[in-house]
């Protein structure tokens, strides 16, 4: 894993409860037994030293099965002793195994088909998440309704997702972030064209109505271990309210 530079950006969002909150967004590590300790040591000592509220990783922490890995696990769990840390599944952290995930992410909050509220400036955030849509080939319940009964909420919502295919339930409730990873931003020139064709954004910042969406291009890589044109990244995302002056 080749660690990148942090991306700092300013987010535009419909309530301003959400004025200045800062969160880290981290997504598809992919660690493997190829991922070196060294690599797993710097990025937990990066994240440290960063000032954030809490931090949110959308998915593919995993690309092995957890048990060959638990050391670079136990060194990534350390995180949440100081703040915080977030995370919905992945199709590769389902295919490799979730309930090994979780116990040696023991001291993160899985937000599989839950939400979570967050204590912010004495207000209540309302983080939501789900399970990847592939949840269904592993026999593990997906349940879009419980999670669009918890997105319609009087608290302000940020939700979490695996796939960028997943805003559409952002859409129809009163979402006003969305983050979600998946696409690794193509990973490799040209073949974003490719990722375009089943997800409806490839990377970056969007709006539609009143949701603002990102999609992280991600840490890791899947396939080969290279990119092209679709750097790596961690990203510091702070929320401006649009009705704060």
């Amino acid at each position: 894993m080749k660690l990148p530079n942090l991306s700092k950006l300013k987010v535009n969002v419909n309530h301003e409860q959400l004025q200045g909150l800062k969160i880290l967004h981290l997504s598809d590590l992919h660690i493997n037994k190829k991922t070196s300790m060294e690599s797993i040591k710097n990025l937990v000592s990066i994240l440290k030293n960063l000032k954030y509220d809490f931090l949110v990783i959308t998915g593919d922490i995993i690309d092995c099965k957890a048990v060959f890995i638990k050391d670079k696990l136990n060194a990534l769990n350390s995180l949440g002793k100081d703040k915080e840390v977030f995370y919905i599944s992945g199709n590769h952290d389902l295919f490799y195994g979730l309930e090994d995930l979780k116990y040696y992410l023991d001291k993160f909050i899985l937000l599989d088909n839950t939400n979570h509220l967050i204590d912010y400036n004495n207000q209540k955030i309302n983080l939501v998440g789900i399970s990847d849509r592939f949840s269904k080939f592993f026999k593990i319940k997906r349940d879009e309704i419980k999670v669009s009964q918890l997105l319609n909420s009087s608290y302000p919502t940020i939700f979490i997702a695996h796939q960028p295919k997943d805003y559409k339930l952002a859409l129809k409730s009163t979402v006003n972030l969305f983050l979600c990873g998946h696409t690794h931003g193509g990973q490799v020139y040209p073949f974003g064209y490719f990722v375009r064709l089943f997800q409806p954004f490839l990377s970056g910042l969007h709006y539609i109505n009143n949701t603002a969406i990102y999609v992280s291009k991600g840490l890791g890589n899947w396939g080969v271990n290279f990119r092209y044109k679709a750097d790596a990244e961690i990203t510091l995302l702070k929320l401006t309210s649009k009705s704060v002056k």
